[in-house]
């Protein structure tokens, strides 16, 4: 190995979190920690992952640990509940839960499931907004997240039923596959429409705005390689922007939370209030947003907790982390970040 990539491997530990409700079809959340002369990073790319895209989840992680990010120009973030594909009756606890606990009121439903139909869809949605005006919550927003699970016709047909239901949508993110797709929907539907999966290189915003295709873009910097080139890109695409965590741990979330707090414009509540789908993390006090905002903090491992998460984590499963990580290396992230820690 080469003496930089000795150096990050030395400061790295794998461990194991809980969920506190299944998403994406997982119970528990993986990775490493990684530290560094700038404090602590996080390397937690979700499993199925490839080497090249594990490369800029490095980077990222290692620009926390030996790097540094923009400055802030807010010292909190507006925040967004995430509601998962769950039934009606679950989405409407956990939405009065958000409002209630965490004084969230833009809501990101999951919609488009894998073995789900549109009626499901409706079904959460509409609970979701029942529990809105439950509650009071009458600057209440609901957003959407099919994570690229419709066709175009579906989207177009799912886009304006779910919209008469939320009694207007906020935006879509991601409904469509490609570029092409999405331009023609946004030509089809009067709600507007965010790129998400699209969005996973630095050219991505771009195209994006060349073909017109979103109005929005969700940028989370894990994907991106970084906060640093998250931000630059952020600047020169002329969309906005929603920053969006991983569903990181607390470590890996506060540098999300960092590229959010750097923006000059941030005109949505962001997707960074994914700690309350952990039952436990590696922080004393998880971020967790109060009267829908978080504090820009730079939390610091808690030592129990850590230690407790790393003890989930059997000798084999530790050799695989550090052999991804060490993949991921070779695979572009010594190409992106060597400089800071040589």
């Amino acid at each position: 190995m080469s003496d930089a990539l000795d150096q990050v491997m030395a400061g790295a530990i794998p461990y194991v979190l809980h969920l506190s409700t299944e998403f994406r079809g997982i119970t528990t959340r993986e990775g490493m920690l990684l530290r560094g002369p700038s404090g602590w990073g996080e390397f937690a790319p979700f499993l199925e992952y490839d080497d090249e895209t594990c490369a800029r989840w490095l980077a990222f992680a290692i620009e926390a640990a030996f790097g540094s990010w923009p400055d802030a120009v807010r010292d909190q973030v507006p925040v967004n509940a995430i509601i998962p594909a769950v039934d009606a009756h679950t989405a409407a606890r956990l939405t009065y839960r958000a409002i209630v606990g965490d004084g969230c009121t833009t809501m990101k439903v999951k919609v488009a499931q894998s073995g789900q139909t549109l009626d499901d869809d409706i079904a959460r949605v509409q609970a979701v907004k029942s529990s809105l005006t439950a509650a009071n919550a009458y600057d209440g927003k609901i957003r959407l997240d099919a994570n690229a699970g419709w066709s175009l016709d579906q989207a177009a047909i799912a886009i304006r039923e779910l919209d008469a239901v939320a009694g207007g949508l906020e935006y879509v993110e991601q409904p469509c596959v490609t570029v092409e797709d999405l331009a023609e929907l946004r030509r089809k539907v009067s709600v507007p429409i965010a790129a998400d999966e699209l969005i996973r290189n630095a050219g991505q915003p771009f195209v994006a705005a060349a073909h017109q295709a979103v109005d929005v873009i969700v940028m989370k910097p894990t994907h991106m390689g970084g906060v640093g080139i998250a931000y630059e890109v952020a600047q020169a695409a002329g969309i906005p922007v929603v920053v969006s965590g991983s569903m990181d741990s607390a470590i890996g979330l506060s540098a999300a939370v960092a590229l959010a707090a750097a923006l000059p414009n941030l005109p949505y509540a962001c997707g960074l209030g994914t700690g309350a789908l952990l039952a436990d993390d590696l922080v004393s006090r998880p971020l967790r947003p109060r009267r829908g905002y978080l504090r820009v903090d730079r939390p610091e491992p808690d030592a129990n907790a850590l230690a407790a998460a790393a003890a989930q984590v059997s000798p084999e499963k530790a050799d695989w982390w550090r052999s991804r990580l060490t993949r991921a290396w070779y695979a572009g992230a010594n190409n992106l970040v060597e400089s800071l820690v040589n």
